[in-house]
């Protein structure tokens, strides 16, 4: 399959965010990337449903939801509501994974799980038959322009083998750092949605970001 690219609206200018997923749309980006932090999972706050039900009625792309929060179960329903796609939860942050990726398809929407950098791809071993999509970490979450976790590489890699062993079709997604110096190597390891935030609204031409990422 192609690659996806997924730009971060965390890294977009929140006083114009309609002419920003506009800029994106237009630059032949794939999905919205909407980060989603209570404050407590990770250290930073950002926007809920209410916010991405105003940017739904502004453009028909994919709603990729990740949601960095604490007992996610509680807002599955508003974010559907809200006009979501996809709704990709961290494995640290419930203790029913389970329940919580049929939860995600009860309500007729696609279900992801995430993991932070430092957990290791062992606790996806029962819950890979059941999602869409797996989103790799490769920075700690909670803040846009950090820097990337080179190990991440490896760590696709490994989840491309297991996704084979089990013949999932779970998309992988990777997030955190991206940009056209690793995103080569990123996608030889297997990674099929791009995630970049500062990357490609950080550059004087958005356009030429997102393409670059998809090369």
């Amino acid at each position: 399959m192609k690659t996806l690219v997924a730009p971060s609206i965390l890294s977009a200018d929140f006083s114009r965010l309609g002419e920003e997923i506009k800029k994106i749309e237009k630059a032949g980006a794939d999905w919205v990337h909407i980060d989603v932090m209570d404050g407590n999972f990770v250290p930073n706050l950002t926007f809920g449903a209410p916010v991405v039900k105003k940017i739904r009625g502004i453009t028909k792309m994919f709603f990729d939801c990740h949601l960095m929060v604490e007992h996610p179960e509680t807002y599955f329903e508003d974010f559907k509501n809200a006009g979501a796609d996809l709704i990709c939860v961290h494995v640290e942050a419930t203790k029913h994974l389970h329940r919580a990726v049929e939860s995600i398809h009860a309500l007729g929407l696609k279900a992801g799980v995430a993991l932070n950098p430092a957990t290791s791809l062992a606790v996806l071993e029962e819950i890979l038959p059941y999602v869409d999509l797996v989103l790799v970490m490769s920075v700690n979450p909670g803040f846009g322009g950090q820097s990337f976790i080179a190990s991440s590489v490896k760590k696709i890699a490994q989840l491309k083998q297991m996704l084979k062993a089990k013949k999932s079709l779970a998309l992988i997604e990777v997030d955190g750092g991206v940009n056209d110096k690793n995103v080569g190597e990123l996608k030889q390891a297997g990674a099929d949605v791009i995630v970049a935030g500062s990357y490609v609204y950080g550059a004087k031409d958005v356009g030429q970001a997102v393409r670059s990422l998809k090369i």
